[in-house]
């Protein structure tokens, strides 16, 4: 399942992700700063949600309280909750 989440206190203004039984591939960020955001989609590639959100819930970027890391981990969590109601 393909899905989009509009991320919120970061550069990057949204995140694109595909889901499929809890494993996350093909993470794209739009806008934000071009090197960490192409490393990242490659650290998480075919990874869970669980192990996303381990490795990345919580971290900030500078005086922000959130980053384009942690804000794909609650777009992992909202990916994962939107697959489970459509019973994909």
């Amino acid at each position: 399942m393909h899905f989009e989440y509009k991320t919120s206190g970061t550069c990057s203004y949204l995140i694109s992700l595909d889901i499929e039984r809890d494993i996350v591939s093909n993470v794209k960020f739009f806008g934000g700063c071009p090197g960490n955001l192409q490393a990242i989609p490659k650290l998480v590639e075919g990874l869970s949600v669980e192990e996303i959100e381990k490795k990345l819930a919580g971290i900030k970027c500078g005086m922000r309280s959130t980053s384009c890391a942690d804000q794909l981990s609650r777009a992992v969590r909202a990916a994962k909750l939107e697959e489970e109601k459509l019973g994909a």
